[in-house]
């Protein structure tokens, strides 16, 4: 029977009086499990209903005061302000780095990037600069990995940092070998500028474009010269384009780099900061020099004052019979240059490091110089050839000829001079310059000699890059003069005057240093002493001390900061740069005779000197010249030697002898010069 009420037949109604009958067995609001309705019943809804068990209460809100504090919502303040100050502080620091690199080519990252390497370097040394490192391996461990920093510093930052790497470099015989290795890769070519930067040189310079002040076209128009906007050659600060004119003279165009006049006062100042802090930090009195040396690194980048040095040299030259016709000094040409183009006569010459060039036999006529000797007009390039170039190769832009023609047809010819010769006239132009003039060129390396044959077959020797001089004061170039004739002759009391004069308190070491070989006269008190203190030292100790005695001997010789020759740093470069020079092509002459002779005979020559100071100066050059008979027996000694099998030359046993006198006193000379 089914209930038409709520559509369950009578056993399901049954069950459900029974569940009601339960008295808290059902929670409230269960739900009821489905009951299935009768069969008869399907065509009826079913209905789910829910029961309440407890009686009814309406909900009442709690009072407020029974009510617990209520809980503030997080706000993250903290949080929100130190984003806020993030945010602030990389936006701040991306608009000063698009600002420092479009308005100031990077000069402030350049010398962040300084001051943060100074500081680490620094820390590293002062934590593990002694005989057990606690933090490296070994001191020449420390000394790589400092050494690869820094020159990555250098290369980063590229221009003047690059040339006080070159500076650095040619001085390395003073620093660990590990920085030795390192920095001779410091001469390799920089990166050259776009030519629209050097566009913008000439422009804002001169006010007009490269076709309007060299009166050039880049299209081969009829009737003006040529021009190549790819440089073919960049160094840290310029680089050189060559171009004819349309009156047929070749001119090497040097241009400098567009962002060397804002970087070279952050590059100066961040320079001069480092080297006080690293003075006052580690004790060594090298800041009274970097004045100095910024002045002349200053100098450099002025080109007006690079064309004074030059035809200043030029009429030094000319004025000097025993170097007129030997050495030649490119012209320069004043209404096309300004303080950053310097506008020069273009050199065809063999570089001095290309010694199988300069040696292969002549194959050009008899009583015929090489190309571009004494100043001859250089022939002019093929039009045709030049306008086929301009037409169907722009981007390759080489419209200079090649004067070859000297080396034959089969290319295996060379200017057949001879390498004494050469030498020769170089010694005897640096040695003028040091000693006679007082001006003196400090950047002699094998890239900025050119060598050319002359008529008669003897080598002409062209000097270029006038941008680093030394002018030296008469009363300072006499005294060198007498300290390299007084080292010649052994005179121990004149050398030892001087060097103290000069605020030097160790002679011994100040007169190696300026043979650049073991000074045998003094009284080997400072080798003596260090072999006697270090004799039974272990190896990691004797490292340590022979680096701490090379710290002091730098104290030794900057003694006297005050009177202390500022002069003697570039001269010193020109030295040694000198006698690398020598030593690459087998050492040819004696350099130091020749030196010694034009110390003794400046002397006497010197028109600042009186008739009678002249005249005592002259007997004492002819005695000089008897002593010196004694160096050319070594001399050609070793070329005996050399002539019967010997490999090494006297600049190299010279320079062994160097090495071991040095390697007490805690110095390593490990390279050549000019490696890499």
């Amino acid at each position: 029977m089914v209930n038409s009420g709520l559509g369950l037949c009578t056993p399901c109604l049954a069950r459900l009086r029974v569940a009601r009958s339960w008295q808290g067995g059902i929670p409230p609001f269960r739900k009821l499990p489905s009951l299935r309705p009768h069969p008869a019943s399907l065509r009826t809804r079913v209905i789910t209903r829910y029961i309440q068990s407890q009686e009814f209460k309406p909900f009442v809100p709690p009072p407020p005061d029974s009510l617990s504090k209520p809980t503030p919502p997080k706000l993250y303040r903290r949080t929100r302000r130190w984003t806020r100050r993030l945010l602030y502080l990389a936006l701040t620091l991306g608009v000063a780095h698009e600002v420092d690199k479009h308005l100031f080519y990077s000069s402030l990252m350049r010398s962040a990037r300084t001051f943060w390497l100074g500081l680490l370097v620094g820390i590293d040394y002062k934590i593990n600069f002694r005989a057990h490192p606690p933090l490296a391996d070994s001191i020449q461990a420390l000394h790589t990995r400092n050494a690869e920093r820094l020159f990555e510093l250098l290369r980063t930052n590229g221009g003047l940092y690059l040339k006080i790497g070159q500076a650095i470099a040619m001085q390395s015989a003073i620093l660990p070998p590990e920085f030795q290795k390192m920095f001779s890769k410091m001469f390799d070519d920089a990166p050259q500028d776009d030519w629209k930067d050097a566009e913008r040189v000439i422009l804002e310079d001169f006010g007009k474009t490269p076709e309007e002040l060299f009166g050039v076209s880049f299209n081969g128009e009829p009737g003006k010269g040529v021009m190549e906007r790819t440089a073919r050659a960049s160094a840290s600060v310029a680089q050189v384009h060559w171009a004819r004119l349309a009156d047929g003279r070749e001119v090497a165009i040097k241009i400098q780099k567009r962002e060397i006049a804002t970087q070279v006062g952050w590059d100066l100042w961040t320079f001069k900061v480092v080297t006080r802090i690293y003075s006052w930090w580690f004790g060594i009195p090298l800041y009274s020099m970097v004045p100095y040396i910024s002045e002349r690194l200053l100098l450099e980048t002025d080109f007006v004052n690079e064309a004074n040095n030059s035809e200043k040299m030029a009429g030094l030259v000319a004025g000097e019979s025993r170097l007129r016709g030997r050495v030649y000094i490119p012209k320069i040409y004043r209404d096309l240059s300004s303080k950053r183009v310097m506008t020069a006569e273009w050199i065809e010459g063999v570089r001095l490091w290309d010694k199988e060039t300069l040696t292969r036999p002549w194959q050009g006529r008899w009583r015929q110089g090489s190309p571009g000797c004494r100043g001859a007009p250089l022939d002019a390039p093929d039009g045709r050839t030049v306008a086929e170039v301009i037409r169907n190769h722009p981007s390759e832009e080489q419209l200079k000829p090649n004067r070859d023609w000297w080396k034959g047809v089969n290319g295996t010819g060379g200017l057949g001079v001879s390498l004494r010769d050469t030498m020769q006239t170089m010694v005897d132009l640096f040695s003028a310059q040091m000693f006679l003039w007082g001006c003196c060129h400090c950047d002699p390396h094998p890239g900025n000699i050119f060598i050319r044959r002359l008529p008669s077959g003897k080598p002409e020797l062209v000097l270029i890059d006038h941008g680093l001089y030394v002018q030296m004061q008469p009363e300072f170039r006499h005294q060198y003069s007498l300290f390299w004739k007084s080292l010649m002759t052994f005179d121990n009391q004149t050398i030892g005057e001087i060097v103290r004069s000069w605020g030097i308190n160790n002679p011994d070491v100040f007169a190696s240093a300026t043979l650049l070989r073991p000074y045998s006269g003094g009284d080997g008190s400072t080798s003596a002493g260090i072999k006697r203190t270090m004799s039974m030292a272990e190896q990691q100790e004797r490292s340590y001390e022979m680096q701490q005695q090379m710290r002091k001997g730098i104290k030794d010789i900057l003694a006297d900061e005050k009177k202390w020759p500022r002069e003697l740093i570039f001269i010193g470069r020109n030295m040694r740069i000198v006698q690398g020079n020598n030593q690459y092509l087998g050492a040819p002459v004696n350099r130091i005779k020749i030196m010694g002779n034009w110390a003794s005979r400046s002397l006497v020559d010197s028109p600042d000197l009186s008739y009678g100071a002249k005249l005592l100066n002259l007997g004492r050059h002819m005695l000089f010249k008897i002593v010196m008979f004694s160096t050319d027996v070594v001399f050609y000694s070793s070329k005996i030697a050399q002539f019967f099998g010997r490999k090494s030359n006297l600049e190299d046993d010279v320079e062994a002898s160097m090495k071991k006198m040095v390697k007490n006193m805690g110095f390593e000379l490990n390279h050549s010069v000019f490696e890499g």
